[in-house]
């Protein structure tokens, strides 16, 4: 399995992947954009920066990075990057296929991306992966799956994707939404010619947000690779943002509230790779220092403490608007 090479690495940031939702494409939802990318977000000047964070993050030892098909042209901007540095030959790289791009690079747009798990959506958006990635795409994950998602049922697209696997393709998924626990369940039971499909799961799980672990933990003991994403919470956890308790924490341990958040999720001893969606340098080195705090259980419990309902996170979470 590609996740071997992280298994080897060394870094202590060796399990903190990079996410290029926020930089693939001029509008997403997290909070403080307008100050993370200013007025300039030009084709030319998101790739300019994702490529800049992909330099920063792989000298500072990050070797996992996550894109999609929906992330604009995060496809296309880390295929240059990685066109460009030919000798690097130990990051990890992974996509997302089941959502369709539709801004047309715009930050207003009606919607940004149209979800579609069929097979018809598969085979497009797997051709257009390759044709940007290659052999450098190692896991394919099926995007955002939720309890009544058809590709948790439909027998020919198991096939397909097993076809893929049995090409060196790890095949994976990603979840969102209150039932995130649900979704993951019935993923586990996914098999082809009796083999589990899925070998990787990519999840939200922060401070805020903690309903999926139980099903993170079985799903890591059923020998999957877990990847959390959102663990800033779409920048609720962010410094200007952050609840009062974090706040605290992060001055006793003298770093940034989002070192802090992440590391509460590095702890999670099914995390495999925690994912940073950093829109500047600094933020990224900032979210690098998450492997250096240390935490005590009382510090632990507090944070624990600011839990909130599944169904309200995401209530809260879908009213974010596009920046």
């Amino acid at each position: 399995m590609p996740f071997a090479r992280l298994a080897r690495a060394t870094t202590p940031t060796c399990h903190i992947g990079l996410g290029l939702a926020a930089v693939g494409r001029p509008g997403y939802i997290n909070l403080g954009r307008d100050q993370d990318l200013g007025a300039d977000r030009s084709v030319e000047a998101l790739r300019a920066r994702t490529h800049e964070l992909l330099d920063a993050a792989y000298a500072q030892g990050v070797r996992y990075v996550d894109a999609a098909r929906s992330y604009g042209r995060s496809e296309e901007f880390l295929a240059g990057w990685l066109a460009a540095h030919p000798e690097i030959d130990d990051i990890v790289v992974g996509s997302k296929w089941g959502y369709t791009y539709t801004a047309d690079w715009s930050t207003d747009a009606e919607r940004h991306e149209v979800k579609d798990h069929s097979l018809e959506t598969y085979e497009r958006q797997r051709a257009e992966s390759a044709a940007l990635l290659g052999d450098r795409l190692d896991l394919y994950q099926i995007h955002s799956v939720t309890p009544d998602s058809p590709a948790l049922t439909d027998k020919n697209l198991h096939a397909r994707l097993a076809e893929a696997a049995a090409q060196g393709v790890t095949v994976g998924f990603s979840t969102s939404g209150p039932a995130q626990a649900d979704a993951i369940r019935a993923a586990l039971a996914v098999t082809v010619d009796g083999e589990p499909l899925f070998r990787t799961v990519q999840s939200t799980y922060n401070v805020l947000e903690t309903s999926a672990a139980p099903a993170l933990a079985e799903a890591h003991d059923a020998g999957l690779t877990v990847i959390v994403k959102e663990g800033m919470a779409n920048g609720r956890l962010a410094e200007e943002h952050a609840p009062q308790e974090l706040r605290a924490v992060a001055r006793e341990t003298g770093l940034g509230c989002d070192a802090v958040a992440l590391a509460v999720v590095l702890r999670q001893p099914w995390a495999g790779v925690v994912l940073s969606g950093a829109a500047t340098v600094a933020q990224l080195t900032s979210n690098l220092h998450a492997p250096a705090v240390d935490l005590d259980e009382g510090q632990l419990a507090r944070l624990a403490a600011l839990a909130e309902d599944p169904r309200a996170y995401w209530e809260r979470r879908g009213q974010l608007p596009w920046h």
